[in-house]
């Protein structure tokens, strides 16, 4: 079992930003592929950005490219978010995710393919 804690979340206005952290704990050994998901009131559950293991190599979705950069320690221990320029669509509760498996990059956004979560965080940015 991989138990995942987020902290970091807040309210901040538009433009500004915040550090989103996940601390990995248990048998953080079978996380391979660990992301960032959020959702908004009424909406599905969106991915933002993904990290793989082996490679370390991010993936970034195409609404947040340029203001968020996704981190991990190399002890697999703590995953990051960093969330700049932010802007009022960005509000949403961000969850942490975990794969027990390298996941193929066509799936890399497909939230059914990680196995851990956690249980969120809020962010609201004001306009």
């Amino acid at each position: 079992q991989v138990q995942l804690e987020e902290s970091g979340g807040g309210s901040v206005q538009a433009g500004g930003s915040l550090r989103l952290s996940c601390a990995a704990s248990g048998s953080i050994s079978r996380t391979f592929t660990m992301g960032w998901f959020r959702q908004a009131p009424g909406k599905e559950r969106e991915f933002v950005a993904a990290i793989r293991s082996t490679t370390n190599n991010a993936y970034i979705s195409d609404s947040v490219k340029g203001r968020f950069t996704i981190s991990r320690d190399n002890a697999k221990t703590a995953l990051s978010l960093q969330m700049d320029s932010l802007e009022a669509e960005d509000t949403a509760v961000y969850y942490c995710a975990a794969a027990t498996k390298q996941i193929i990059l066509s799936a890399i956004r497909r939230s059914d393919q990680y196995t851990y979560w956690g249980r969120g965080t809020q962010v609201t940015v004001s306009s």
